[in-house]
């Protein structure tokens, strides 16, 4: 039985088309990697799973509850980290427990001892324990990025998705990124759907493959399909395989107009 269920879904804005009839179904457990040149519907797919964007037509599930809103049980990592940078590495990951503590708790950090502890073993779990009185702002990218992460897995989800987590970072914190988050998902047996523009972290890390461009699956399948040909089919352009990622996908920022108007 599938977990995660995407049917026909379609997203519209205005007059451009973000996303055309996707459909595809995730088992739980798996760890899924989207992958699409920019403007092909990567950050709207996801956001759409995440319940911050409706979708046009069609319908996402998730543990057999219909997506229409954010959901507890879901967890979003963001390219641009979303974290505060005047609070400690730790202060952030306790804001993870911000939908089960209320806002006022979360300020003051009135938090009882399993949640601190949370926050703690969440923060190990990135490499960052002993770190985590730093202030955010004094920290790498990658490090805040992996911050982000530890603030995802407080809120305890069932469901991890990953918008381009290694957008705006060099290679090696890519790398860094990525293997942390592969061992959450696989320590906490999490479904996880990652977006990614680098063809070759993909193929180091992702176990199964969704390739999209112009809004549309064009690829669905797992590494031992995965070849030139696939690439090829997915990407208008060969520059696009050994891309750094620093260019934020286009999709994004309609999606950011989208809610300020919702």
């Amino acid at each position: 039985m599938s977990y995660i269920s995407v049917e026909g879904v379609s997203k519209r804005f205005g007059s451009t088309q973000a996303l055309d009839d996707v459909s595809f179904e995730v088992p739980q457990g798996e760890f899924v990697v989207i992958l699409g040149a920019s403007g092909s519907g990567k950050s709207t797919l996801l956001r759409c799973m995440n319940g911050l964007t409706k979708p046009t037509a069609g319908s996402i599930s998730i543990n057999d509850t219909e997506i229409t809103e954010p959901h507890p049980e879901i967890a979003m990592i963001f390219q641009q980290h979303n974290i505060i940078g005047e609070m400690s590495a730790y202060s952030n990951a306790l804001t993870g427990s911000l939908q089960r503590s209320g806002v006022l708790e979360s300020v003051f950090q009135f938090h009882d001892r399993a949640e601190k502890l949370e926050a703690l073993q969440a923060l190990e779990t990135v490499g960052l324990l002993d770190e985590a009185n730093q202030r955010a702002s004094q920290m790498s990218g990658g490090q805040q990025q992996r911050v982000g992460i530890a603030r995802a897995l407080v809120q305890n989800p069932m469901t991890l998705l990953a918008d381009e987590p290694v957008a705006s970072l060099d290679p090696g914190s890519s790398q860094q990124v990525m293997e942390y988050l592969l061992r959450a998902s696989d320590d906490r047996k999490l479904t996880t759907v990652v977006s990614l523009h680098q063809v070759n972290l993909a193929r180091q890390f992702g176990e199964r493959f969704i390739g999209l461009k112009n809004g549309q699956v064009v690829f669905d399948g797992y590494a031992e399909e995965f070849g030139l040909d696939v690439i090829d089919e997915i990407y208008d352009s060969p520059e696009h395989v050994g891309d750094d990622g620093d260019e934020r996908d286009e999709e994004a920022a309609v999606d950011s107009q989208d809610e300020v108007t919702a």
